[in-house]
């Protein structure tokens, strides 16, 4: 209950600035939340088993079961493979193209609000410090109006209390960039998935050798 207490004192204490702040932090809870859902499930996937079996239906001819194979898979790996396979081509241009397009369908998904986590944490930064320097006016104008004896004590929690907007913004930063930070890697392990996929399939279709 202390504890509940101290937050309570805290956020209070931080002016009408730690409202946004927290509108803010809402926000970014809420794209996270999301992202991590979508991400972590196109990032499911035992891509060295799912080529090997791919490249093996493929190597035989069977392109029937491959696609088959790549329709079961929902990742974006699953889905380029499957456009891949789908064409019946054997020109290599074609095969890119078919690649090329469906990635950029499917890839393109995954970013979406991901550079908002980053701006959101910018702002609730910056609001932490607009809100330190509002918080720092208004104790240094009631120390002018106060009792010479009572300044000291005025302007010590004046500036404790406008001190707690940054500290509160960087409290919703930090772990906002962290995530975003996470995330950007998940996406760019999938984008690299995409790209074996594709090269190895395209490879194989054309005939050319393909060594695990």
């Amino acid at each position: 209950m202390n504890a509940l207490s101290y937050m309570a004192g805290f956020f209070k204490g931080g002016g009408p600035f730690m409202f946004v702040i927290l509108g803010a932090a809402v926000l970014i809870l809420a794209i996270v939340l999301e992202r991590f859902w979508i991400i972590g499930r196109a990032g499911m996937l035992n891509s060295g088993k799912f080529l090997k079996d791919l490249i093996g239906y493929v190597s035989k001819g069977d392109l029937n079961q491959a696609a088959a194979l790549s329709r079961k898979i929902k990742s974006p790996a699953g889905r380029v493979a499957f456009a891949i396979v789908s064409t019946n081509a054997q020109d290599e241009d074609t095969l890119n193209n078919a690649a090329d397009g469906a990635a950029m369908v499917i890839l393109p998904g995954l970013s979406k609000r991901l550079p908002h986590l980053s701006m959101l944490a910018n702002v609730a930064t910056l609001l932490g410090l607009l809100g330190t320097i509002f918080g720092l006016t208004t104790a240094f104008s009631a120390v002018g109006a106060a009792d010479p004896s009572q300044r000291s004590a005025f302007l010590a929690a004046g500036i404790s209390q406008a001190l707690n907007t940054t500290a509160f913004g960087l409290m919703v930063a930090v772990p906002a960039m962290i995530a975003h930070a996470f995330l950007v890697g998940k996406v760019e392990a999938i984008v690299g998935q995409v790209d074996e996929v594709s090269v190895r399939l395209v490879r194989v279709m054309t005939g050319k050798t393909e060594n695990f």
